[in-house]
């Protein structure tokens, strides 16, 4: 089909959202419009999908969703006995949406599905395939990007987003998967009546909380610093766990700034909610201009991404991930060589992300 063949079939078979009637219609004189929703679809690779919310075949919506979790499950299906897949979902708009479509999916295909009941950082889902020995993880994110966006990263059991050729496999059977009719599904309230959908308990959550905390060096003179932070988690999901991990470490003079605390897919502060870039963080630094805190700490939409910012004679620094794991990387290795806890073969790992955290220390004994 042609791109106006594939608006047109659209018209008629993409009737379960009104957004998506509402912005088919807005387009139907608009040719150029029309071709840029269906020229092609969602390209799937080792992180999932990506890309705008809206209609068409390269958007992202219910049915693209359903299709490639389609593919997912048929994957899962043919990988494993008694699959299960654990599913969170950011701040994003219909970031809930999309989770419970790929839920409903796979549960409809014989998959059981663990998801957290509320938006969750994208860490958290990692932890959550492997304490609860799930075969994949879906994560309903666009991290950093701007509010259009949207994504749907795929996750192996190891908690690691999902290898090349795994995502080939996948990529495969997504592409055996017509747009509206291929998708198995089931009702969400009657999956989790059945127990093919259940939510992840509190204990989960806490226990990763607790991980996160046995991670720490000499945190127990963070309690008697009196340390003050301020504290964005940009309208993301940061703001339970960080907040809680803040507490758990004795840093109890924190304030959150107002105006990013809830969540809001629309980031209407940011526009970039790119904790690592100065427009960022501008309602941080007006806020730090005036409690005068001794770190400034912000998280990006789905809390896999820091930023912070320190005072100096001239206001305040703001840091890169590069510099923050240097400085990481030096303190971990010095506090474990005078701990005795260096292992004897330690191994060290640079991601070649220029903008991300990239000094990840992976100590093997």
């Amino acid at each position: 089909m042609n791109e106006l063949e594939l608006y047109k079939l659209w018209c008629e078979r993409a009737t379960e959202d009104a957004d998506l009637i509402a912005e088919l219609n807005s387009v139907k004189d608009d040719k150029d419009a029309i071709v840029d929703r269906f020229y092609r679809n969602l390209e799937f690779g080792t992180g999932g999908l990506r890309g705008v919310i809206g209609a068409g075949s390269f958007r992202l919506n219910i049915y693209t969703i359903r299709r490639a979790t389609q593919g997912l499950a048929d994957y899962v299906n043919q990988a494993f006995k008694n699959g299960s897949v654990a599913i969170a979902y950011d701040s994003r708009i219909k970031s809930d949406v999309f989770a419970r479509e790929a839920a409903r999916v796979l549960a409809a295909n014989g998959i059981k599905v663990c998801i957290y009941p509320e938006l969750m950082p994208t860490p958290m889902l990692s932890f959550a395939v492997r304490e609860l020995k799930c075969n994949a993880g879906i994560v309903v994110t666009a991290s950093h990007n701007p509010a259009k966006y949207n994504g749907y990263k795929v996750y192996g059991d190891d908690g690691c987003q999902m290898t090349l050729e795994a995502a080939e496999i996948v990529l495969g059977k997504i592409n055996d998967v017509d747009m509206f009719d291929g998708a198995k599904l089931i009702d969400f309230d009657k999956a989790v009546s059945d127990g093919m959908i259940e939510f992840i308990a509190q204990e989960v959550i806490d226990k990763y909380l607790n991980k996160v905390l046995e991670q720490g060096i000499h945190t127990e003179i963070v309690a008697k610093s009196g340390l003050k932070v301020v504290y964005t988690p940009l309208n993301g999901t940061g703001n339970m766990p960080v907040r809680a991990i803040l507490k758990k470490i004795g840093i109890t003079d924190v304030t959150v700034v107002p105006e990013q605390e809830m969540p809001d897919g629309n980031f209407t502060t940011c526009p970039f909610p790119n904790p690592e870039i100065e427009e960022a963080l501008a309602l941080g630094l007006k806020l730090s201009s005036k409690v005068k805190p001794d770190l400034l700490l912000a998280t990006d939409p789905d809390c896999d991404r820091v930023g912070i910012a320190v005072p100096s004679e001239n206001g305040y620094v703001l840091f890169s991930g590069n510099e923050v794991g240097a400085l990481l990387l030096e303190y971990i290795c010095e506090e474990r060589i005078k701990l005795g806890t260096m292992p004897k073969n330690p191994q060290l790992f640079q991601q070649q992300l220029p903008t991300k955290l990239v000094l990840l220390m992976v100590l093997r004994l």
